[in-house]
């Protein structure tokens, strides 16, 4: 049976770098969805990936649609993404010396329009080093907090930030790989 066409719902360049390392051919679409920003962090996730994966598959009949949301979370509250510097730098400082939960919400819906979407969430713990204002305001400088989750991309510059990564750190970048795998094997299968 022929492989279905692949489908990643995002926007994000680091989702599809980690699809792309994978081997897998797909293509790639804003689903155009605003994301929720209120609500339990686990049902969270999966709602947003959810809703981005069902907007997408209306276009993409026949096709596996992925999609994926990602939130930082600390004592049980969600740090989206920042508005402005100063609401990045709030972020850094509540994580600074402290660890925190990557929650990683994957919906998988197609190929088959029957099925029910294939969701999942995988959970990484990072600690953080205590930040001091050096590298702090060299981190904003960079903007590299821009759109991210927690005000920080782990696999760039806000590497210098972390102390420890528990779990999958391909779930800090924006895509739970194994998690990913667990739903969809035939992304792999048979190669």
């Amino acid at each position: 049976m022929p492989r279905p066409s692949v489908v990643l719902a995002s926007k994000s360049p680091q989702r599809r770098a980690l699809l792309e390392a994978l081997g897998v051919e797909f293509e790639t679409v804003d689903p155009g969805i605003e994301e929720e920003t209120e609500g339990e962090p686990r049902e969270l996730v999966v709602r947003n990936a959810s809703d981005k994966a069902r907007a997408a598959a209306e276009d993409h009949p026949g096709a596996l649609v992925i999609a994926g949301d990602t939130e930082v979370v600390v004592d049980g509250a969600v740090l989206g993404q920042p508005v402005d510097e100063a609401e990045a730098r709030a972020h850094l400082e509540r994580l600074s010396g402290s660890e925190h939960h990557v929650l990683g919400g994957l919906a998988l819906v197609g190929p088959d329009p029957e099925q029910d979407a294939r969701t999942g969430v995988d959970v990484s713990t990072v600690a953080f080093r205590e930040l001091d204002e050096s590298l702090l305001g060299v981190y904003l400088a960079s903007g590299e907090w821009r759109g991210r989750a927690g005000s920080y991309a782990i696999q760039g510059l806000g590497s210098a930030l972390v102390d420890i990564v528990r779990g999958d750190v391909s779930n800090v970048i924006g895509l739970p790989v194994g998690l990913l795998l667990r739903l969809a094997p035939e992304l792999i299968d048979g190669r």
